[in-house]
């Protein structure tokens, strides 16, 4: 079949053509497409929902690799209850094994766990993407972090030419990263995840909610519960209010979700010019401990404080702080969302270029501003900031 572009591919809707594309709907097919790509010295680029990629409108020239496999097999408890993450622990059911294929949507798997009862993913409803694509990001919102329910992930390691599976503690989860992020070279993987597993928690309720924004919203205070519809309803209720909920009628949807990863200073180097109202939150490990000696910052308030409004880069905005025209970064082809500034927008015609361009003015206006250096989240292919 004719390879499609990237800007086909990802939800920013950006990206030039690729070399080659297969299309994989089982893990044979998937590990077959990988190793021949691999045999023949050919870049690879393995693309699930593509929320988490921003590419160059050069050509790719390689293999694009879709991972389009589907299932989830529930089941009971594991052989050793300990290997458990903490937050998958306890509860009057004890914990329920979930196995789910790499290519599964995402949202699609969270939405099937709170109807059967089972928490531990709620909070992570409406994030786009494949289940595949969440232990390498280690992805979370409101207060979770897919690493407190993962117990093992199953790859294909392209080194080695062989299939293995890493358990809890080998995949090395930290903030928005993992082992699996940390061996990607240029955007291409050493591990194809194949499979994901999950202990969740048989009960009614929710997980305890830390967010609080959520806990406000849902009416109860930091540390409880709430039952697990109610949960979910309005975890996407307020991502959608953020422009966070991919619908295609909205450009403000046209993203990578959010650009940059909140900030994690060490005490040591903290300075007075991060003010003492800055939002701060305790930096957690991969089970849900507080680290000690470290405080996260949100991105969002960074970026918002060093003068860049919703809707930057659109027609009409302006960084009075910075003394800069909004319109003059992409010609207001690219922009921060005008709902929400950690998301960095396609406004319908725009490059990849465009929208790194930018990335790249937010992240030193803030640099300038508060000597922070925000991270990018997303995979840039063909860019860099």
């Amino acid at each position: 079949m004719n390879a499609p572009r990237l800007s086909e591919l990802t939800t920013t809707a950006v990206g030039g053509p690729a070399r080659r594309y297969v299309a994989a709907t089982t893990d044979a097919e998937l590990v077959a497409a990988v190793a021949a790509a691999d045999r023949a010295g050919e870049r690879v680029l393995v693309v699930g929902g593509g929320s988490n990629i921003l590419a160059s409108e050069r050509p790719f020239e390689g293999t694009v690799v879709h991972v389009a496999t589907r299932g989830i097999t529930v089941s009971g408890g594991s052989e050793d209850p300990a290997e458990a993450p903490d937050g998958a622990r306890g509860g009057r059911g004890g914990h329920v094994v979930v196995d789910v294929a790499a290519g599964h949507p995402w949202d699609e798997l969270v939405r099937e766990t709170v109807e059967r009862g089972l928490a531990g993913l709620e909070t992570l409803s409406g994030i786009p993407g494949t289940t595949g694509a969440t232990p390498v990001q280690n992805v979370g919102a409101y207060g979770a972090e897919v690493s407190q329910t993962i117990t093992r992930v199953r790859v294909w390691d392209r080194t080695e030419g062989q299939e293995r599976t890493f358990t809890f503690e080998e995949l090395e989860f930290s903030y928005r990263d993992s082992l699996l992020k940390r061996s990607m070279t240029d955007g291409s993987p050493r591990y194809v995840v194949l499979a994901v597993t999950f202990h969740l928690e048989p009960r009614e309720d929710s997980i305890p909610i830390r967010y609080a924004q959520l806990a406000a919203a849902l009416g109860v205070e930091v540390g409880q519960r709430a039952p697990l519809a109610v949960v979910r309803d309005t975890v996407l209720r307020l991502r959608g209010s953020k422009g966070m909920v991919l619908d295609p009628a909205d450009r403000d949807t046209f993203s990578t979700g959010s650009f940059f990863t909140n900030p994690v200073v060490p005490e040591l180097e903290l300075t007075d010019r991060i003010p003492g109202d800055a939002p701060r939150y305790p930096v957690l490990d991969a089970r849900g401990h507080t680290v000690d000696g470290a405080v996260k910052f949100s991105a969002a308030w960074l970026i918002d404080h060093a003068g860049f409004g919703k809707g930057f880069g659109l027609p009409g905005t302006r960084n009075e702080l910075l003394d800069l025209e909004g319109v003059a970064v992409a010609d207001g082809r690219a922009s921060l969302s005008a709902k929400h500034t950690l998301a960095m927008t396609n406004r319908g015609d725009a490059t990849g270029e465009d929208v790194a361009a930018v990335a790249r003015t937010v992240q030193r206006g803030v640099e300038q501003v508060f000597g922070v250096r925000l991270e990018p989240e997303p995979v840039l292919l063909g860019l860099s900031l």
